[in-house]
This record gives structure tokens, C-alpha cells and sequence, in this order.
């Protein structure tokens, strides 16, 4: 019988619901301090409905998806349709369709604050080359392991090129180029069949790559912060970490912030994403984007057939058949351009 875990397609897919899961377990959690979270749930080990007056998930019931999720599906059906040029403009009219969809719905779970400015930037006629120059919030690395599934790791420098151009428009500084940089190349090696810590090598690299692109803004380097968070937690007991992580390296919506603290959790759950998923949504703050990150870079290392079918069965707000189809279009793109590399090579 094969070893469907080492097919790029369930990897890819892996990453996709890996992410959603981590997610919507984090979904009642975020915006909470984990005092509160404590006081309200418990510790937190399956998916729970917010609270009745949650800032922004009231409402919600147990198991539902968020804008992680959303924005991510969107960004890899954009990034097929692009084809080898980033569609700029289809992309910010995806996300102004969806802001208007979420509203319709009564949702208060809307744009983040850098994805916010750009897009009343570019209402107001400027260019999407300069719409995302003081983007530096984590939404560009919550949403972009699309670009890991469709991206071969190597050569690092066009990987990163591909991250970049798909920030450019909300989040093009290099605090935010490399912390999304550093999460897709996560997602790639897994996606390639690495394990978790050979995706956490491959993302420091690719995080001081991203570095040097896009409009430098202040904050501590993400590469060495990823390095150091996961320094800081190795070995140690969940809850420990858990008081570290929020402690330490903090889980705020800044990217040196919670893409660091994504890969701590990382390292805490070992590489298995429900685990990622359960430490993330007991931390507190940005809750559900850093489970997104880290339940899916553990998805995409170990495979979809891997992750806990059960909890899967419970998500809200997802269509596995429009998931299954976006993740082997995105595999077939990578096919195609792995192989366009070897015969460039050759």
C-alpha cells in the first residue's frame, strides 16, 4: 500500500486544512489573554463556541473557519488563475469582494490593519506598488501557504521573488516579506516531503532572504527570532511553553511576534498539527492566525491523511471538494514548474 503522506497533493492538502483547523480551534481564544481564556474554558482541547459578547467571533458556532482560512483559499485560487504573473489587480478585488461578503454576513472578523491601510491606499489612487510600503502585520504570512504548495523551494531567490510580489500590494516591507517568506518555505518543504525540522531550517533561510526585500521597517529579525523562539521552548513542558511563548516572544498581530511564536509552537507539538493547534488556541492573543500557521506548516509535513479525521469532520465554514480541487491545482502548477526549472538547468 503506498504512503499516501509522501504525495504532494495530500501534504498540500496537509497544509491547507492543518491551517484551518488551527484556525477555528483558535477562533473562541483570540483577542483573549490566557488568564481569561482560562477563566472562560478551561484549558482548551476541541473546538468551543465564543462566549456570548466575543469582540469579534460572538456568534460563531464551535468549529468555524476565520479569515485565516478565507484569505488563504482566496490567495491560491489567485494565484492559479495569475498564471506566472501575479494578478495585483484580481487580487485586490478578491479581497474587497470578500470584505463585502464578510459584511453581508454579519461577520466582525474583517481585514487586518495592514491589509486595511492598503486597500483604502489604493482606493485613493495609489499605485499597488506602493500601497503596501508600511504593511508589516502578520497577514501576509497567514495566508500564504498557497504559495508553498505551488512554489519549489529551489532556487531560494525566485521562491522568495514569488512571496514578495504576492505582498507586495498590502504587506511590502521586509518584516512582513520575511516572516511570510519564512512560512511558505515551510509549507514547500513539507510539501517537497521534508519533516518539521527540516522545515523550520529551510524557513530561516528563506526568512533572511526575505529580509533584504521591500521597504525596511523597524523590528527585531525574523529569522533570528524563529531560531530563538524555538531555542527558548525546546524541551519543555506545554504549559511552560505556553507561558513562554506569550511571556517572551509574544502573540500580538506583529509579525516578529506571532510568526516566531507559530514556530515555538512548532516545536512544542513536535510537528503534529492538532497538537500545534491545541497549545496555539491557549496563548492567548492572535490565537487563531497562529494556529493557521502553525497546525498548517505541521500539516504540510506529515499529510492530510494524518491529521485527525474526526476534527476535520466538525469544521464549519469550509468545502473540503473546493479544497481538494484548489490544493492539486496548486501541485500541478508546482509540477510544471519544477519542471520548467530542471530543463532551464539543463
Amino acid at each position: 500500500m503506498p504512503d499516501t503522506a509522501k504525495d504532494p497533493l495530500d501534504r498540500a492538502m496537509g497544509a491547507l486544512v492543518g491551517g484551518a483547523l488551527g484556525d477555528a480551534l483558535g477562533m473562541p481564544t483570540q483577542l483573549l489573554s490566557p488568564a481569561r481564556i482560562a477563566e472562560l474554558y478551561g484549558h482548551v482541547e476541541d473546538f468551543i463556541a465564543p462566549f456570548a459578547n466575543h469582540p469579534v467571533s460572538k456568534g460563531l458556532a464551535a468549529g468555524t473557519i476565520t479569515d485565516d482560512t478565507e484569505q488563504a483559499l482566496l490567495l491560491g485560487r489567485i494565484l492559479v488563475e495569475s498564471g506566472d504573473r501575479f494578478d495585483h489587480k484580481r487580487w485586490v478585488n478578491a479581497l474587497l469582494d470578500w470584505e463585502r461578503a464578510v459584511k453581508a454576513r454579519g461577520s466582525y472578523d474583517l481585514l487586518g490593519p495592514s491589509t486595511k491601510r492598503a486597500i483604502d491606499a489604493i482606493n485613493s489612487g495609489v499605485p499597488a506598488e506602493e500601497s503596501g510600503r508600511s504593511g508589516d502585520t502578520n497577514g501576509a504570512a497567514m495566508r500564504i501557504a498557497p504559495v508553498g504548495i505551488m512554489m519549489p523551494l529551489e532556487p531560494l531567490g525566485a521562491f522568495v521573488d514569488k512571496v514578495a510580489e504576492t505582498c507586495r500590494a498590502t504587506h511590502n516591507t521586509s518584516i512582513a516579506i520575511a516572516s511570510a517568506a519564512a512560512v511558505a518555505a515551510a509549507v514547500s518543504r513539507g510539501v517537497a516531503g521534508g519533516g518539521w525540522r527540516d522545515a523550520s531550517a529551510s524557513a530561516v533561510a528563506a526568512a533572511r532572504r526575505g529580509a533584504t526585500l521591500g521597504h525596511w521597517v523597524t523590528g527585531g529579525d525574523i529569522a533570528a527570532r524563529i531560531v530563538w523562539a524555538q531555542d527558548i521552548v525546546r524541551g519543555k513542558a506545554i504549559r511552560d511553553a505556553i507561558r513562554l511563548i506569550t511571556d517572551l516572544v509574544g502573540t500580538g498581530v506583529a509579525s516578529q511576534e506571532s510568526v516566531p511564536a507559530a514556530f515555538a509552537v512548532l516545536e512544542v507539538a513536535r510537528g503534529d498539527a492538532w497538537k500545534a493547534a491545541v497549545i496555539s488556541a491557549n496563548l492567548g492573543g492572535d490565537t487563531d492566525t497562529i494556529g493557521a500557521i502553525a497546525a498548517g506548516m505541521a500539516g504540510a509535513c506529515t499529510g492530510f491523511s494524518r491529521l485527525p479525521q474526526q476534527h476535520i469532520a466538525r469544521l464549519k465554514g469550509i468545502d473540503m471538494s473546493e479544497v481538494r480541487a484548489l490544493a492539486a491545482d496548486l501541485v500541478t502548477a508546482r509540477v510544471a514548474k519544477s519542471a520548467s526549472g530542471k530543463d532551464a538547468a539543463a
